[in-house]
């Protein structure tokens, strides 16, 4: 089943529940992979968050019921799985401008934002540059964070706060010096510090993410999570070379272009979701690496 089709069904799956409960654990079911790779997956390609996506999509609807039924507010507002008639009525007013008393007046503007359907987009504006690579066996140490797929929880509830975080505390600093070398598998040109995600299973609807270095000979590790990385073959995007405070953005371009431009057009698909943020450059300009483990289409 191609990319596109997972997709579609998943996002069907999600259509079907907008008034019930979404399964994190079913949608990863029918998508072929974690929750949180198809929260990404979705972002790249449609431009929208997922959890956005189904706001808007229940007030779409909700204003709907207003328009064609004697529906009460309270009972609308639990029909969408809002906690209270307020926290419903704060969120329609702030899409569709007006309370939801106001949206069953004739002539009233609203809001409508209809379904999403995905389908490959040929661009071929820009060129991409890629390389694969197999790379056997290795371990990365570093701090595990264990996040939401969609965005929600305690701080840091993001893998990009968990950064800020570790920087804010001289987490990140400790880490670099107890990195050690590189080992000879990587560019000797990249930082000893980057980023690993979806190495492993965890509670549906969540994403493990770890601020890493390469373990090498003479790494110390105690104290740092330890994780195992199969062999792989990887799909390797790199960046130009960007100023620091850039990187959200450039790893979002680059995020985008794998998932809606070459994973769909590929004969490879993504293995496990799993995928490297490997960094280089000095204190004034950076460029990323970004891995994707793949496998060859069944």
């Amino acid at each position: 089943m191609d990319l596109m089709t997972r997709m579609s069904l998943a996002l069907a799956y999600v259509e079907d529940n907008l008034t019930g409960e979404i399964s994190q654990e079913k949608l990863a079911q029918i998508a072929g992979c974690s929750a949180y790779n198809y929260y990404r997956m979705f972002s790249y390609i449609a431009d929208i968050s997922l959890t956005e996506y189904i706001r808007r999509r229940k007030l779409t609807l909700a204003a709907i019921d207003l328009q064609n039924s004697d529906i009460k507010v309270i009972d609308l507002a639990l029909k969408y799985g809002y906690d209270s008639p307020v926290s419903f009525s704060r969120a329609f007013q702030a899409l569709h401008k007006v309370t939801p008393t106001e949206a069953r007046a004739d002539g009233v503007t609203l809001k409508a934002y209809p379904r999403i359907s995905f389908q490959i987009s040929v661009k071929g504006d820009k060129e991409m540059e890629y390389r694969i690579e197999r790379k056997e066996a290795f371990q990365v140490f570093g701090y595990e964070g264990i996040f939401k797929a969609d965005g929600s929880g305690a701080y840091p509830n993001t893998p990009h706060e968990l950064w800020n975080q570790n920087h804010a505390n001289g987490s990140y600093e400790k880490l670099v010096s107890d990195a050690g070398d590189l080992p000879s598998f990587v560019a000797q040109s990249l930082c000893k510090v980057h980023g690993i995600c979806d190495y492993r299973q965890t509670s549906p609807g969540t994403f493990a993410y770890m601020q890493c270095a390469f373990k090498s000979e003479n790494s110390r590790i105690e104290g740092y999570t330890l994780v195992d990385i199969p062999a792989h073959t990887w799909v390797i995007f790199p960046s130009e070379k960007f100023k620091w405070d850039q990187v959200v953005e450039v790893c979002n371009r680059l995020n985008k272009r794998f998932y809606s431009e070459w994973l769909p057009t590929s004969e490879y698909e993504q293995a496990d979701g799993l995928n490297i943020e490997a960094y280089g450059g000095d204190a004034h300009m950076g460029y990323v690496e970004l891995w994707f483990a793949i496998k060859k289409k069944s």
